[in-house]
């Protein structure tokens, strides 16, 4: 199929109506035919330093002589364009999606070939460290938005040919690019299979970031608190991630990867924990799985002691406690409701807010609802410390805050209408839709359910890097996922 200037430039017209950053340049060529070649971009997306030097330049000084459109469309693709980054396309449909994505479009009119040359020049964030996931030892590097970045810097850790990118899109309108990355002789091709069938079959119009795809890549829905797909910014988690047989999403504009399969083990392990000695990453990784257990539990409890089994706080503690409630206008139960309630609503308010003023929320939180609110008798000290210490305990891990927070307020309801019996009865359910719950085919709680001895070694410590060294347990060779491959099988 021969291609026309007139006919693309009436087709991109139409798709985009009048809007000004569309540019399409069309040029004489030096040539005794006096052929037309045109030159399409998207204003702001392209390096026009790079665009004048590496295609205009080129493309109007060469002399082209007595050649046809054909001649002269092969001469531009082998010998004039300086661009290391030239791509054939196959089709004119392909002209939207790549000067969307910073190239320019060149034509020979009446040829037969579409050239995509790349010229990205469009401003992005630099490679900074990322701000939920700081460590003391370790790489201060962080994923960035454009996706070539954030490749660069998987391959730069993993320099092997065995570790492979493949290209899709999705998103009807947005046409965002991601990239699945894994290792080839690591991945379990059936996961893989799985992955790619879940993200082909994603409807949406519009992808601006990973977020998006989340549910579309977990099983059974997203009814769970808990998520089977695991978001990191680091690229050396990322990349040793990849050796267990995992496949990271990287999508293009967010500087979050996703990871999957993702366990719940997952969520207590850092950089940090891998990079200092054995015995003080093992105390600082059972600090995290306790500060979880208190994050959820704590004020559920306290409430259920408080108002249906007295008889078992220390008799010092139950007359501090009895007098402090005694105090206050409202039943225990609405009291650290409340409490919790306003606390997400400064945590939020602080989120937002510009950094001028945070100090200033700060301030008035811890006077007004710490100090007046106390000696103004609407709130009692100890269940200001309980609800302050829970609060605390939950951002140790960061990543299960919004589970955390779900849970926290359940178990405080259950609490206060039910008491120790009904907190029982709900850690049941929320255990067995855990168990239950699974991440492309692997199960969530892997490998506490079902229990694999061998796993243990860098769950609730972490062995010696001589020990882990020895054999890497590939996330497809759980017990559980095993028995469900030789099923199919």
């Amino acid at each position: 199929m021969n291609y026309s200037i007139n006919e693309i430039k009436t087709d991109l017209q139409y798709r985009f109506g009048d809007s000004a950053d569309l540019t399409v340049r069309v040029f004489t060529l030096k040539s005794a035919l006096k052929i037309q070649a045109a030159v399409i971009t998207m204003e702001g997306l392209v390096d026009k330093e790079q665009l004048s030097q590496s295609v205009l330049n080129p493309l109007l000084t060469f002399d082209y002589g007595t050649r046809d459109a054909a001649a002269v469309s092969e001469v531009l693709f082998s010998s004039v364009m300086a661009s290391s980054d030239v791509i054939k396309l196959n089709s004119a449909n392909e002209i939207v999606t790549y000067i969307t994505s910073g190239f320019a479009v060149l034509m020979a009119d009446g040829a037969a070939e579409l050239y995509a040359v790349g010229v990205q020049g469009y401003s992005f964030r630099g490679v900074s460290e990322p701000e939920s996931e700081v460590v003391q030892r370790g790489s201060r590097e962080g994923f960035t938005e454009p996706l070539r970045v954030n490749m660069s810097l998987i391959r730069r850790r993993m320099k092997t040919p065995d570790l492979k990118f493949e290209q899709m899109t999705v998103g009807s309108d947005s046409k965002t690019q991601l990239m699945l990355c894994y290792l080839q002789s690591q991945v379990s091709p059936d996961l893989l299979g799985k992955l790619k069938n879940r993200l082909n079959a994603c409807d949406l119009e519009t992808v601006l970031a990973s977020g998006y795809l989340s549910d579309y890549l977990e099983d059974n829905g997203s009814g769970s608190l808990f998520s089977g797909v695991g978001i990191s910014e680091r690229p050396d988690t990322v990349c040793g991630k990849l050796t267990e047989g995992r496949i990271a999403v990287i999508v293009d504009g967010t500087p979050a990867v996703m990871i999957v399969p993702h366990l719940f083990v997952e969520e207590f392990q850092g950089v940090d924990d891998y990079s200092n000695r054995t015995y003080y990453a093992a105390f600082i990784r059972l600090m995290k799985y306790l500060s979880f257990f208190v994050s959820v539990f704590l004020p559920g409890l306290y409430v259920a002691l408080a108002q249906f089994h007295p008889e078992y706080f220390p008799t010092w503690l139950l007359i501090n406690t009895s007098e402090s409630l005694a105090q206050t206008p409202f039943p225990v139960t609405i009291e650290v409701l409340a409490i919790t309630v306003v606390y997400e609503i400064m945590k939020e308010a602080g989120l937002r807010i510009p950094k001028s003023l945070g100090h200033a929320v700060s301030i008035v939180g811890a006077l007004v609802i710490g100090d007046s609110a106390v000696n103004a008798g609407i709130i009692s000290a100890s269940t200001l410390m309980v609800v302050a210490t829970a609060a605390i305990c939950g951002y140790v891990t960061s990543p299960l805050y919004p589970p955390i927070m779900m849970l926290r307020l359940m178990f405080i309801v259950v609490g206060g209408f039910t008491g120790l019996w009904g907190i029982t009865l709900a850690t049941a359910v929320v255990l067995i839709g855990m168990c239950a719950k699974t991440s492309l085919g692997v199960p969530y709680l892997s490998s506490l359910s079902p229990f694999s001895l061998r796993r243990m070694r860098d769950v609730f410590i972490r062995a010696g890097w001589k020990r882990l060294s020895k054999h890497t347990i590939r996330v497809q060779k759980f017990p559980e996922t095993e028995v469900q491959d030789a099923n199919r099988g």
